[in-house]
């Protein structure tokens, strides 16, 4: 099984403009994403965008970018039409769906994503993060996991922006890096919006209503995400602070 690596990114976050040009040590962040996918070592990492600018900047690091239409409703819609262009044949069994605004996301929690489609029985793979900030754990923007299973993998039950599951013990922060079977991807962006998907505003429930298995590799930390001015001075000093 061989995997492609689509990085999906456009000029629309309104809490930064610009967000995935914004300079991280002397590179645009999207390509400091593209470098973290490279280094993964998984397969061919392209960035599916509907920028000319952001094109420009990964083609001028090196990076290959595949232009798309403006209007997706998501990642994933984004990601299968570059797809569709990039290996009209199906020759890419895995299709890793890894955020444009994750500068700082370790490559080996890449490769642990991947590795979970080597059970025949898993759609798709993504990971998670032990909670240890007591309000992380009833801040719904911490999409939260409940899953079965102990240790470094669980079976992905259900997404919820809530506190759960009840009780004592962990609580897992999902993390939405994404590694899809080619034919579940296939399927998945044929479907429908799913009525949990657009109450919890959380669209891997579509594959779970779906009846696709979603795995999920427990790593030890969720990566930086840059959503504001306030992540992006951390990304930069996080970045730093790795290049010394």
């Amino acid at each position: 099984m061989s995997s492609l690596v689509l990085i999906p990114a456009r000029m629309a976050s309104t809490r930064l403009p610009g967000k995935p040009l914004a300079d991280i040590c002397g590179e645009p962040m999207i390509v400091q994403v593209w470098r973290r996918a490279t280094e993964a070592e998984v397969g061919p990492v392209i960035v599916a965008t509907d920028s000319a600018d952001i094109a420009h900047a990964v083609e001028k690091a090196g990076g290959r970018a595949e232009m798309t239409r403006a209007d997706h409703p998501s990642g994933s819609d984004r990601i299968f039409e570059a797809l569709q262009r990039i290996d009209p044949e199906g020759n890419y069994d895995r299709i890793v769906n890894l955020q444009g605004d994750l500068p700082t996301v370790d490559p080996l929690i890449i490769r642990a994503a991947v590795a979970l489609l080597d059970d025949p029985d898993v759609d798709l793979g993504t990971l998670g993060a032990v909670i240890t900030r007591d309000h992380e754990k009833t801040d719904e923007n911490v999409v939260k996991l409940v899953g079965s299973g102990e240790g470094r993998y669980r079976r992905a039950l259900y997404f919820t922006r809530t506190t759960a599951p009840w009780g004592e013990g962990e609580l897992i922060h999902h993390i939405g890096l994404y590694v899809w079977r080619l034919a579940a991807l296939a399927r998945f962006v044929k479907l429908p919006p799913s009525s949990l998907e657009r109450r919890e505003r959380l669209e891997q429930l579509r594959a779970l209503e779906a009846g696709m298995r979603i795995d999920a590799a427990i790593v030890d930390d969720v990566p930086l995400g840059v959503d504001t001015p306030h992540d992006l001075e951390r990304a930069r000093e996080i970045l730093a602070a790795r290049q010394k």
